[in-house]
């Protein structure tokens, strides 16, 4: 799951929770996906703030939800937030 992360979802790109679980084989894992988001170990090399909600929200963040806004803006996901 962290190597499709690391190396299918590029720099600027999303990916929902339960697509994720999907294109490793176990589409019904979304909440496997949040689990193994939240343990990531290396979350500079393999990009967790690039996983989503499907209706919208950013979800969770290891690092607290103004630093994945923050990353999620930087690659120009979100806007920048105006202060």
């Amino acid at each position: 799951m962290l190597r499709e992360l690391a190396s299918g979802v590029p720099y600027g790109t999303v990916v929902g929770y339960q697509k994720l679980a999907a294109r490793v084989g176990e589409p019904g894992a979304a909440r496997a996906v949040g689990a193994a988001m939240g343990s990531n170990p290396l979350p500079v090399v393999v990009p967790c703030h690039r996983v989503v909600e499907r209706d919208g929200g950013i979800g969770g963040f290891g690092g607290g939800l103004e630093t994945k806004r923050a990353l999620l803006a930087l690659e120009g996901i979100l806007p920048p937030p105006l202060f």
